[in-house]
């Protein structure tokens, strides 16, 4: 029998900061805001304060790209500026969308909401009636926390339905089944949450009726990490999938309906999988034998549903992984899978189309294949995509340009992002260290085009949960650093998914400890290639990012790039003009690099990665760090 020996805050073990795990706990919460006055004391000078007012009126600019998915007639957006720093959820049509200025129409303000309840509401994410429905579901936390509040809104009168579907705070979601009735995934109520805090179960809530009372259609043992329900509207009869996760990379899956699921499809958990209409294409992360062959990790093999779950397993190969090409996600538009790849981190699309003849495959044309490209369908559901896709470009020293690919035309400009910063005689290159086991580890560098061997380099990564780490044009970096004579290094270590599963599980359980060593072998390459030296060297890592900085703080980085201490305070540049913060001293997140993404009337961020029906972990907001 497993024992659980974990420590527990009625047991601990010698961890004397264990008291830290109860988050709103006072003491806690007291110990960061003594941290915080600390950091500010010490570093909160003058130049602090121009370098936030700086950042602050980049990001409140009106002329920012403002992202949008489209649901109906309309296309969506969540616009955030200095006087609505929370946001105002909003729509217009396409047709305006294209002009220079277009009309908005405001349904919620999040913060006139948050004044009059005196909450500190973030809008997290919005669900709305399928087809043409006039109601949503809308996810309001407080303060960003992963438990919210679920509240019915009224689209057309734009108000919150007094007696209308209401839960208090908690981890989880709902998907409409129809105009009254949810599938509730949500940890509210008694024995409802899983060890992990996810929904244990998914209710049937119809409306007018006790939550409470609400009947379990599906759920799992608490010792997993959650359930959830998806309704699969592309074939002629609605399917219900019910997803058991099991952890960040496995999960099982069920069919069924609003009775519960029906049946278990027998495939591997360790899966990305994807249904659309009568097809189904799976990805495993491990070798797999089925159908007399056997498949490479990562291969993406697609089938017939129907076939499938009559006994067929003569998959067709839909996407073949190389040692340093690798899937990136992908996603159904109008009955057309598309798959975003990096090919030696080059943005490669693919859009393949399954027929009872076979798949057919073509390329997305007019893309750059350099710089960081994403593309994902404008509507925001599989059932109402007529094929139209939208498309971001930018690369460290390009704005972002938000593209329309409307069918098979060739992608047309949208709106453009500003330019932040100067780029005058900044260039970009790509290069490769070669970490302590041979392996070739990517980061690309920008800064000025001549190397004085002393520059000042500021060095991210991030290394974990397959998540590819791309060169992102960055308005922070860009203004505070590159501007003022900087150099910016993004590595490519371990542990991420820029080369698939192999690059991933290099880098996680015992394997921790590569990622360590590809970050100190790109900080010994660029004083080897005389880009800087040692104590020239600023590290910066958020998230499982952030262990990867912590744990740098030995011997390894430093040894590697001289046995010199490294640099994580404020430095003064012996260029003219001051460099600015250390990097670990202010946000450097996606959401700066790419703007607000969660604009649509259901909040996908999009963008970032197009969203399978989640069989996979798209995030590590719940975890420590990848294989720890």
């Amino acid at each position: 029998m497993l024992i659980d020996d974990r420590p527990t805050i009625a047991s601990p073990d010698d961890d004397p900061y264990l008291w830290l795990e109860e988050i709103e706990g006072e003491r806690a919460l007291a110990f960061v805001a003594h941290q915080s006055k600390l950091t500010l004391e010490r570093f909160g000078d003058a130049g602090f304060a121009d370098d936030r007012d700086t950042l602050t009126a980049i990001y409140d600019r009106p002329d920012n790209i403002p992202y949008v998915t489209r649901r109906g007639g309309f296309v969506y957006n969540l616009w955030k500026d200095a006087k609505n720093p929370r946001g105002l959820w909003r729509r217009t049509t396409l047709d305006e969308f294209r002009g220079p200025n277009p009309k908005w129409e405001v349904l919620l303000d999040v913060d006139k909401l948050a004044l009059e309840e005196n909450q500190d509401w973030i809008l997290s994410w919005i669900k709305t009636q399928p087809g043409a429905g006039l109601r949503a579901i809308l996810s309001l936390s407080r303060g960003g926390s992963d438990a919210a509040t679920l509240r019915e809104f009224d689209i057309e009168k734009k108000a919150f339905v007094s007696d209308g579907f209401a839960l208090p705070e908690a981890k989880g979601g709902a998907e409409w089944l129809d105009a009254d009735t949810l599938l509730l995934s949500s940890a509210y109520g008694e024995g409802m949450a899983t060890t992990s805090g996810y929904a244990r179960t998914v209710r049937l809530w119809r409306r007018g009726t006790d939550v409470n009372q609400a009947p379990v259609i599906f759920e799992t043992i608490p010792d997993n990490m959650g359930v959830f329900s998806e309704i699969d509207r592309t074939d002629a009869v609605a399917r219900i999938w019910f997803v058991e996760r099991l952890d960040f990379f496995n999960c099982n899956l069920w069919l069924g309906d609003e009775a519960g699921a029906r049946s278990k499809l027998d495939l591997p958990t360790d899966i990305w999988m994807q249904a659309h209409q009568n097809w189904f294409v799976v990805k495993r992360r491990a070798a797999w034998t089925i159908g007399g062959r056997t498949y490479a990790p990562d291969t993406v093999l697609g089938i017939s549903l129907s076939a499938y779950l009559a006994g067929d397993r003569s998959f067709t190969v839909v996407f073949e992984p190389g040692p340093r090409r690798a899937l990136q996600g992908f996603f159904w538009s109008a009955g057309k899978l598309v798959l975003p790849i990096l090919d030696e981190l080059r943005p490669v699309f693919e859009v393949c189309t399954p027929s009872a003849s076979g798949w057919s495959r073509a390329g997305l044309s007019g893309l750059p294949d350099i710089g960081v490209v994403d593309v994902w369908r404008l509507d925001t559901e599989e059932e109402d995509s007529n094929g139209d896709l939208l498309a971001n470009i930018q690369d460290p020293l390009t704005p972002s340009a938000l593209m329309l690919i409307e069918g098979v035309q060739s992608p047309t400009v949208l709106k453009r992002a500003p330019q932040t910063f100067s780029a005058e005689g900044l260039v970009v290159t790509q290069h490769e260290a070669i970490s302590i086991d041979g392996e070739r580890i990517p980061y690309v560098q920008t800064g000025p085009a001549t190397e004085t061997g002393d520059a000042p380099v500021y060095l991210n990564a991030y290394g974990g949960f397959g998540i590819a780490v791309r060169p992102y044009y960055n308005s922070a970096v860009g203004k505070l650093w590159l501007e003022r004579g900087g150099t910016s290094v993004i590595a490519n270590i371990r542990g991420g998914g820029e080369f698939g599963t192999r690059w991933h599980d290099a880098g996680r359980y015992a394997g921790k400890a590569r990622a360590h060593d590809d970050f100190a072998a790109v900080a010994a390459d660029l004083v080897k290639r005389g880009v800087t030296r040692a104590n020239r060297i600023a590290a910066e890592g958020g998230s499982n990012g952030g262990i990867l900085i912590s744990a740098d703080r030995y011997a390894p980085l430093q040894q590697a790039a001289g046995r010199c201490k490294l640099d994580r305070g404020i430095r003064r540049s012996r260029q003219a003009g001051r460099m600015g913060l250390a990097a670990n001293l202010f946000r450097l997140s996606h959401r700066n690099a790419q703007a607000e993404i969660s604009a649509d009337p259901d909040c996908h961020h999009a963008a970032r990665r197009p969203r399978p029906p989640r069989t996979r972990a798209q995030d590590d907001g719940q975890a420590a760090g990848d294989g720890i």
